[in-house]
């Protein structure tokens, strides 16, 4: 238990207020997370749901946080409690926040009321802790990075340097007069919390409060996610710049941005500072055809080039049609008919593990017997499952790759010549001719039969043909063929990424153009091909002084559209 954490009496419960940060997720804190896997409750707005719904348990209740339409302007948090165990949906009743903080609590739940930024910098979070407070429910605080402070991080606009100028937050929607007085008076950093639409306004202030119209100024919007945009322009410029970027007028004019002013966010500073936008794949949608748990480190890896991954299925996996003869392999396990059981994907090693817990056995039933498994997530999944793989490829992570590390059958050493080998239904040939070859009787079991995904929904298939899409990778051949046939053929914009030839020369046979290719048959070193043509392509942009965009941008219509979002 972390030293933070509060008993909570069950007639009572406990409040956790939790900063969320600005956006990006990978900024919780620790004890956020930990927070978070605790809760029965979680009270948040929609935005913020969104970055801590990730880290809480399964089966957590929500409850969602909205201005109240009755009273436009005041900006007093109303709370819609949304039960998801209901199975009806009648109208939501709406209330006064810290009542249904204290509401929610009761009973001996453990509630997190989260906030974007920080608790401590949060318009109302102060009034519902005294509310907690008087009311006898116990509540803890825990820190989050202020908004004002983490975007200007990401947006690369350093607040400070070795002369230390002072740093002033603002928020300009209850600034006074006096504020903007004393602002205007100094010549330290200004960091002003405020809407697009306003900014030009809050820049006014400054300029009349006594700042030269020439003061460098940056603003950012959707900071720290990759949606993050930046302008940099000056007090007197900002509007012209806003218009001439087509960002203004907008009917999205409302949404909040960070906007730093002063010495220190000069461009050229920034140009040698931002790091996240200049990722890149920064903002990329890039389409990858598998599920989300064969795509989980996929994605983490394209996310960390800044990409925003988007997971499509193409094959379904089903048990076989027959199942006798897995049955009869997994008895043959238990009565030691193999000398090595060889896996070459995660649902081999699914179609085992739900065999062995159909007939009750568990990892110990492969003692004795020698594992090999194709690629780190094979191994992974083995792992979980309790079993050390004893053979991965040291090479190419493939049937040959495997080949290539697999012992020939020596019957002075090897007392049982028989290998077990799961697959689907429509693997190669390749691995169970090279093990005959190599002296090793093969029992070639269909553990599952994979077959074409339903189609994703209609507003995916659109933007995969409409040109939505920056990239998509393609990781073999069926993704391929699958996709088009649920999905339609990508837009000539996007960026066509295969793993290998293979995937390369099928992807052509339908007609499309491939731009990148893996240097090895790897999914990680495909995401890394995707990478290095991203930044190729922003070098080419930034020399030839020319603005840099998405693939997506490209595609008719789309900067008109942009200028709306």
């Amino acid at each position: 238990m972390s030293p933070t954490t509060l008993p909570a009496p069950p007639e009572h419960g406990h409040v956790t207020f939790l900063g969320a940060g600005p956006g990006d997720p990978g900024l919780l804190t620790l004890r956020a997370v930990e927070a978070l896997a605790n809760a029965d409750v979680l009270v948040a707005e929609h935005e913020v749901l969104d970055v801590v719904r990730t880290h809480a348990r399964q089966g957590v209740a929500e409850v969602h946080t909205d201005a109240d339409p009755s009273a436009p302007g005041t900006g007093t948090p109303q709370l819609t409690v949304v039960d998801g165990a209901s199975t009806t949906a009648p109208v939501p009743a709406v209330r006064d926040a810290a009542h249904l903080v204290m509401e929610a609590a009761r009973g001996g739940r453990r509630v997190v009321r989260a906030v974007s930024g920080d608790p401590g910098l949060d318009a109302y979070a102060a009034e519902e802790m005294l509310a907690c407070a008087s009311a006898g429910v116990p509540f803890e605080v825990v820190p989050g990075i202020a908004t004002a402070v983490g975007v200007p991080a990401y947006a690369g606009v350093p607040l400070r340097d070795a002369q230390g100028a002072d740093v002033r937050f603002v928020d300009a929607r209850t600034a006074s007069d006096r504020c903007w007085t004393e602002v205007g008076a100094s010549d330290g950093t200004v960091v002003v919390s405020t809407t697009l639409d306003s900014v030009a306004a809050a820049a006014g202030e400054l300029v009349s409060a006594g700042r030269k119209p020439d003061t460098p100024l940056t603003v950012t919007v959707a900071g720290t996610t990759t949606r993050q945009r930046t302008w940099q322009a000056t007090l007197g410029t900002i509007a012209q710049t806003l218009k001439q970027a087509k960002v203004l007028p907008s009917p999205d004019g409302g949404r909040p941005v960070i906007a730093v002013v002063g010495e220190r966010s000069a461009a050229a500073q920034r140009d040698r500072l931002a790091w996240f936008e200049s990722k890149p794949l920064f903002g990329w949608k890039v389409l990858v055809p598998r599920t989300k748990e064969q795509a989980a480190s996929l994605s983490d890896q394209l996310r960390s080039y800044g990409a925003v991954p988007h997971e499509v299925p193409t094959i379904a996996v089903e048990p076989p049609r027959t199942p006798q003869q897995m049955e009869r392999a997994v008895k043959g396990l238990v009565t030691g008919r193999y000398e090595w059981i060889a896996f070459t994907s995660v649902n081999a090693v699914k179609a085992v593990r739900e065999k062995f817990e159909e007939y009750g056995l568990d990892a110990r039933a492969f003692a004795g017997i020698k594992v090999a498994a194709v690629g780190e997530q094979t191994a992974n999944a083995l792992i979980a499952f309790g079993v050390k793989p004893d053979l991965v490829p040291s090479g190419e992570q493939s049937a040959a790759g495997l080949l290539e590390d697999w012992p020939p059958y020596d019957p002075v050493f090897d007392p049982i010549d028989r290998v077990f080998l799961p697959r689907a239904d429509i693997a190669t040939e390749t691995l169970v001719a090279g093990l005959i070859e190599l002296g090793w009787e093969v029992d070639d079991v269909t553990a599952y039969r994979t077959v074409r995904a339903s189609p994703p929904p209609a507003e995916t298939r659109e933007a995969i043909k409409g040109g939505g899409f920056d990239a998509v990778l393609f990781t073999s051949s069926s993704t391929v063929r699958n996709l088009v046939g649920i999905a339609g053929k990508p837009h000539n914009v996007t960026v066509i990424a295969c793993i290998g030839p293979a995937t390369a020369k099928t992807a052509e046979e339908h007609g499309l153009r491939v731009d990148v290719m893996a240097p090895e048959p790897s999914v990680h070193k495909l995401a890394e091909a995707l990478a290095d043509f991203g930044m190729r392509r922003r070098m080419a942009a930034l020399e030839a002084g020319d603005p840099v965009t998405r693939p997506s941008e490209r595609r008719p219509g789309a900067r008109r559209r942009r200028s709306t979002t």
